[in-house]
């Protein structure tokens, strides 16, 4: 079972049906995908001010929410899957802390969807797919507490853990087609600057497949 876990904001709750359809239509063995909605982490209350989403900071609680054993998967939820997930899941290093694509560029927007600021910074959207060793003794100080009084800096750049420990993904597993174009070998899309369910990002590169996905999410065969 690969677990999952992805991140839900209710404001764009199509956007996370989206993905997990995506997943579930193409992956070859059993997964668990589990919503990181606020309102479920009863044991953790969001101090920060400053985020885009209801996950930006909630996904760091993955580690604790395994109860530091194994594997998991991080994803955001404006994402969307063209290949199996498990061939991702393969590529787990059992001497990193955590693997990552390790971006390396510069916004072409500096306002994304609903307003939001979009700023550059060092390691920007490394976290927006993870794969959590959360076993690692690096993961241990990823406390509820840790997480919830530390910096956006020092939770997205991955500050607890030495840069040796970072394991790095091919950049197809997090490609984004609206900073950087349509990509015919991406195997995961992520809408960084607004999911096509926006109005304004309808017509993004590569949206007709985001599209195509909502209509198979909505999807019921009928009887005639």
């Amino acid at each position: 079972m690969i677990p999952i876990f992805i991140g839900y904001d209710p404001r764009e709750a199509v956007a996370y049906h989206v993905c997990c359809n995506s997943i579930v239509r193409q992956v070859s063995q059993p997964v668990s995908l589990n919503p990181l909605a606020l309102r479920n982490l009863g044991f953790y209350v969001e101090q920060h001010t400053d985020g885009s989403n209801h996950f930006i900071y909630s996904r760091f609680l993955v580690p604790h929410l395994t109860g530091y054993r194994g594997w998991a998967i991080f994803m955001d939820g404006d994402m969307l899957l063209r290949d199996d997930i498990t061939k991702l899941w393969e590529m787990r290093d059992p001497s990193k802390a955590v693997m990552v694509v390790k971006h390396d560029y510069q916004t072409r927007m500096t306002e994304k969807y609903l307003g939001s600021k979009n700023e550059n910074y060092p390691r920007k959207n490394w976290s927006s797919v993870v794969l959590w060793n959360c076993e690692h003794p690096a993961n241990r100080a990823l406390t509820p507490e840790f997480v919830q009084t530390a910096t956006g800096a020092q939770l997205h750049r991955f500050t607890w853990i030495p840069d040796e420990q970072i394991g790095e993904l091919p950049i197809e597993w997090n490609w984004l087609p609206d900073e950087f174009g349509a990509n015919p070998d991406a195997k995961l899309l992520h809408y960084t600057l607004g999911t096509p369910c926006f109005h304004e990002f309808a017509t993004v590169p590569m949206a007709d497949e985001w599209h195509r996905e909502r209509m198979l999410m909505d999807y019921s065969i009928q009887r005639t």
